[in-house]
């Protein structure tokens, strides 16, 4: 199963943006994009599985390297970080994007196994907004999710 790529847009999508057919006339909700990095294949499959299965559209990379650039080409609506990837970590990633006068205020959700206090404090120092640690519940990510949209969505 490989994650879905959305075709390229400008500027960022508001939540309940609406966009109109190329026919018809019919104003048509757009799905909130969700992008999800993290190294490991199998997680990047069951995530992007769970958030497209509520309706949520994903795109999925490998490290924090590929998020950064694909940020640049696209405005997600929420981002789930894991901390530790190669190339770029999470915490590096995280930094950049709250640096960025463009991603600044995109919600950052880390996923990690890095459990210990000094990592909690570390993401949250840096800007996540929320922090959910491996293990994790599939259905509690994917509310967490909401919950981002909706606080994003109030501001």
């Amino acid at each position: 199963m490989k994650c879905l790529k959305p075709a390229a847009h400008s500027g960022r999508v508001q939540i309940a943006a609406c966009r109109a057919p190329a026919r018809g006339g019919v104003m048509v909700a757009e799905k909130p994009l969700i992008f999800v990095a993290d190294d490991d294949e199998l997680l990047l499959q069951l995530v992007s599985h769970k958030l497209q299965q509520r309706g949520f559209r994903c795109r999925c990379v490998s490290n924090g390297e590929e998020l950064l650039a694909a940020v640049v080409e696209t405005s997600p609506h929420v981002i789930v970080l894991d901390a530790m990837m190669p190339v770029v970590d999470g915490f590096e990633t995280l930094r950049r994007l709250r640096d960025g006068q463009s991603t600044s205020s995109i919600p950052v959700l880390m996923l990690t196994a890095r459990r210990g206090e000094a990592d909690v404090v570390r993401a949250l120092e840096l800007g996540a907004s929320d922090f959910v640690a491996k293990p994790f519940l599939p259905e509690e990510l994917v509310l967490r999710v909401k919950q981002l949209l909706v606080r994003a969505k109030a501001a």
